[in-house]
């Protein structure tokens, strides 16, 4: 019986100590909110009083960030390593700056395969927004998880 308890109150404690665990898990951010200023966006009657390094030292955090790569999602329509896939890679390029202006068109090389991808999107649900209009041209495109640029 001693034994029993003995054992039961280990597996208690391990069972503990993998329940308080600690997760880390990253907040999504509104992508709506990206380039603009929060201080902007207070609404009318809010005034905030700031020296001048202090807004200057904002501006500078959110500059030199903006340029460190993030964890989001590009849309893949084109993967081809064919003889030709140099110069379809080129023409689909050219054919979705012309159908999405807006939107970064990625043209990549990693031997023997040509790859382009479009869109910075923090979530998958704005990567969703485009695939659904890309769908019915590139039936072959899918979505995929990997460092993006931090949308402009």
């Amino acid at each position: 019986m001693k034994r029993f308890f003995i054992i039961l109150s280990v597996l208690l404690m391990h069972a503990g100590m993998a329940w308080a665990q600690d997760t880390t898990r990253v907040a999504p951010v509104d992508s709506t909110l990206v380039g603009k200023d929060i201080l902007t966006l207070l609404g009318p009657g809010v005034s905030v009083d700031q020296t001048t390094p202090v807004h200057q030292a904002l501006q500078n955090y959110v500059l030199d960030n903006a340029e460190k790569p993030i964890s989001g999602y590009r849309i893949r329509v084109f993967y081809d390593n064919g003889p030709q896939a140099r110069d379809k890679s080129q023409a689909v390029e050219q054919l979705l700056k012309k159908q999405f202006p807006e939107v970064l068109v990625y043209r990549s090389f990693e031997s023997p395969n040509y790859k382009v991808s479009i869109g910075d999107f923090r979530t998958k649900d704005e990567a969703l927004r485009i695939y659904n209009a890309l769908k019915g041209t590139y039936p072959t495109a899918f979505i995929i998880k990997e460092s993006i640029n931090y949308p402009r």
